[in-house]
């Protein structure tokens, strides 16, 4: 299976990015689907539901979270990918800073590679993407990997994102990456305060004159809380509404945890500002 991010630009609706934490300490859904078997059950739910792509994550990114062992987190991942890709034929994107989980990962079957640290955490993830020739997904964030989430005070906030995409993409297009597989996020929630994260995705269309697919990952997160008072478990309206805001803004992926719900609302959104005159 060849997947090529730049096609998504000409879809005429933007894709669903189901989320599949398989970690003890993920903020939202941690250690509901450790093992594998609750772990396909919940890729049965995410594709019935709807998601064009599944987002594979062995190792938390929420503040406070400890780090994982290479070892350990290719132990999560990889039978993982090995039991989903014989039972599924929906494309896998694994959720990983570490070049060798990456590339067992894609041995095992994964089809793209979501890094949060834009290629920069690890030296040899470059390498490895573009061996595989496969998409990948550059994230903006702030600080060290375990320490990203203090707010930054920057007061051209599009500005600094937009020439962060423009070094990264850069750095990975002489590392011999193709341009059509370049994925930007803009990195919600990583280092940056709520009406930070309402600013970014507002104003995402600062970033298409890049001319690159956008994901954006609003789902259940902590700034849509701080904006609203709620809890994890009742962020699903807020969810919505941002992921809805995003698309309108340009987002050709969103990734989140409530596939259905989420289907649905694009759907009848579609329907309405598709509707003929």
């Amino acid at each position: 299976m060849r997947l090529y991010a730049g096609a998504m630009i000409h879809k005429p609706y933007p894709w669903i990015m189901g989320i599949l934490n398989v970690t003890p300490d993920s903020f939202s859904d941690g250690g509901r689907f450790i093992s594998v078997d609750k772990a396909l059950e919940q890729v049965e739910r995410l594709v019935a539901s709807g998601a064009d792509l599944i987002d594979i994550g062995g190792e938390s990114s929420r503040p406070g979270a400890c780090a994982v062992s290479e070892a350990q987190e290719r132990g999560r991942v990889v039978p993982l990918v090995r039991a989903v890709r014989q039972r599924f034929d929906v494309p896998l994107s694994i959720d990983t800073v570490k070049a060798s989980v990456a590339g067992e990962a894609l041995e095992a079957g994964a089809n793209w590679i979501n890094d949060i640290s834009a290629l920069g955490h690890d030296p040899r993830m470059a390498l490895v993407v573009a061996q595989a020739g496969v998409p990948v997904v550059l994230m903006h964030r702030r600080g060290t990997a375990r320490g990203h989430y203090a707010d930054f005070k920057s007061q051209r906030l599009v500005e600094e994102v937009k020439q962060f995409f423009a070094e990264r993409v850069a750095f990975a297009l002489n590392a011999g990456i193709a341009e059509r597989n370049l994925v930007l996020d803009p990195g919600i929630g990583f280092g940056k305060h709520a009406l930070q994260n309402c600013e970014l995705i507002n104003r995402l269309g600062a970033f298409k004159a890049l001319g690159l697919p956008l994901l954006v990952g609003s789902s259940r997160k902590s700034f849509l809380g701080k904006l609203t008072g709620t809890s994890v478990e009742a962020r699903l309206p807020g969810t919505l509404a941002s992921t809805l805001l995003a698309v309108l803004r340009g987002a050709d992926i969103v990734r989140v945890h409530d596939v259905g719900e989420v289907k649905q609302a694009l759907v009848v959104w579609q329907r309405i500002v598709q509707r003929p005159h």
